[in-house]
């Protein structure tokens, strides 16, 4: 049996993650659950899970929370690297949304757990120094994402010097038929209304923008060691085929499955066995028609600008990253529109000359401090349009 700490138990990879284990009581233990500020949902999970401690990061909320339950209840950012770090948890879950997520990973890293990894900026802002101390510490990190999923499942039992090319698919998001011009009037909810995944609201804002799409390219560099050259992507609007994998002798591998994240989420949690589920088989007679067509970085530019940040590496990827973050932000307050997103994430990468070889704390000061200068800006900018 597994024994499983979940760093976002409230959200959308977070809940899911519980009915699996509600589906596998033998197989998966719940050990410790974090929330940002979801108390009400948080209380209901920890009297169906019986964790063994929580941790809320507004700590507002902690406080109420410590109230009305019986357990151990934590509190901030070091709340929720006390839950990735508790000793009776053999594997943390990291399904936290922003950078936020870095530090628990690194943490939980170092405490020899085993991450089963859903939280895309550990692996795009701090890439490298993770990727070491999985090896210096002997644990496994999972891939959660659909598409890197499907990239593990075809490179098992393959000698890596073998693959010629690694192609993640990509739905293309709402506005994959868009010209420039139509982006002008695009709303938040045209932008939220993602065609074929259910997700939260800044992923699916990510992949409105292909920015997802290129945290997935960098995300894959540092997950199997491939070069930015041989990494592409391809837009298959209806998501059944989730990445392919061809070899130098021109065969191509492909994992397919319908669009639910419970399958990664399983496979990250089961691996090296599979377990049977509810979801709903994949029936290619139904699906009828799969299209491919190449992406288009003029319109959608956030793809473009990962693959520059991700050659140039160092701190580069943090600054896009963190710049994303807050644009995105913005947009979802109504302070921006759709086409300033990658206007912002654009001028920042442009501001900053990064450094080659940074330190985790280093990132996390780079992060911090974009994100409090991009934010005040914002704001100023905001108010003054509105005078």
């Amino acid at each position: 049996m597994k024994t499983i700490s979940i760093l976002g138990s409230t959200g959308s990879i977070g809940t899911q993650t519980l009915e699996i284990a509600m589906q596998h009581p033998k197989e998966f233990k719940i050990i410790g659950l974090t929330a940002n500020s979801n108390i009400e949902l948080l209380k209901k999970q920890i009297k169906e899970f019986r964790p063994l401690a929580v941790a809320v990061m507004d700590r507002e909320k902690a406080d109420i929370l410590i109230d009305r339950t019986r357990i151990e209840v934590y509190s901030g950012i070091d709340g929720i690297i006390k839950i990735a770090k508790l000793d009776e948890a053999d594997t943390v879950v990291n399904s936290l949304v922003g950078s936020i997520g870095i530090q628990p990973t690194y943490e939980a890293i170092k405490a020899g757990k085993d991450i089963a990894l859903a939280n895309k900026e550990t692996l795009v802002a701090a890439g490298e120094i993770i990727m070491n101390e999985v090896k210096k510490n002997n644990v496994s990190l999972m891939p959660i994402d659909s598409e890197h999923s499907a990239i593990f499942q075809c490179l098992n039992g393959e000698d890596i010097n073998y693959v010629k090319k690694v192609t993640i698919t990509c739905s293309g998001g709402p506005f994959k038929n868009f010209t420039k011009e139509q982006f002008a009037s695009v709303t938040k909810k045209d932008a939220l209304n993602h065609p074929t995944w259910n997700m939260g609201a800044k992923i699916t804002i990510d992949s409105a923008t292909l920015m997802n799409k290129g945290f997935e390219v960098i995300e894959a560099h540092w997950l199997y060691g491939i070069e930015y050259d041989k990494i592409k992507v391809v837009i298959h609007p209806q998501s059944i085929i989730h990445s392919l994998v061809e070899f130098k002798d021109n065969s191509v591998m492909a994992q397919l499955g319908i669009p639910d994240m419970k399958l990664p989420i399983q496979y990250a949690l089961s691996w090296p066995k599979r377990f049977a589920n509810n979801s709903k088989p994949l029936n290619l007679a139904e699906a009828k028609v799969l299209e491919f067509k190449e992406p288009d970085f003029d319109t959608f530019p956030c793809l473009e600008y990962a693959y520059e940040a991700g050659g140039i590496g160092g701190t580069l990827p943090a600054v896009m990253n963190a710049a994303n973050e807050i644009a995105v932000w913005a947009f979802l307050n109504d302070k921006i529109r759709f086409l300033d997103i990658p206007k912002i994430i654009k001028n920042e990468m442009d501001s900053y000359k990064p450094i080659k070889k940074p330190s985790l704390k280093e990132i996390l000061e780079i992060d911090g401090k974009i994100k409090k200068e991009l934010k005040e800006a914002i704001l100023r900018q905001s108010e003054a349009d509105a005078v």
